[in-house]
């Protein structure tokens, strides 16, 4: 019986810390930029797009394709950044 009681109480322990990073993963911010700084995407440690910030110098209406790109490419490296994040805690969290 002691070996069920003890594997419960790991349990708990787990759950709670997987609770405290999930809270900490939500206050952590992430950014990440493309184009030499022309666009900066700023993320939740858990991937959630929080702000996006355009230099007007490369807002060009003749060439709206290459905004798209630096907007894409500055999301998916600020989600990248996140993911890695995460999964050093996960890390952590499990020893």
């Amino acid at each position: 019986m002691t070996d069920l009681s003890q594997l419960m109480q790991l349990s708990q322990q787990l759950q709670a810390k997987m609770t405290q990073m999930q809270e900490s993963l939500g206050s952590k911010v992430l950014s990440a930029s493309s184009g030499g700084g022309m666009v900066t995407v700023s993320v939740d440690g858990k991937g959630q797009v929080k702000r996006v910030q355009i230099d007007p110098t490369c807002v060009d209406p003749r060439d709206v394709e290459m905004l798209e790109d630096l907007v894409l490419a500055a999301i998916s490296e600020a989600q990248g950044k996140a993911q890695s994040e995460y999964e050093e805690e996960m890390r952590k969290a499990t020893g």
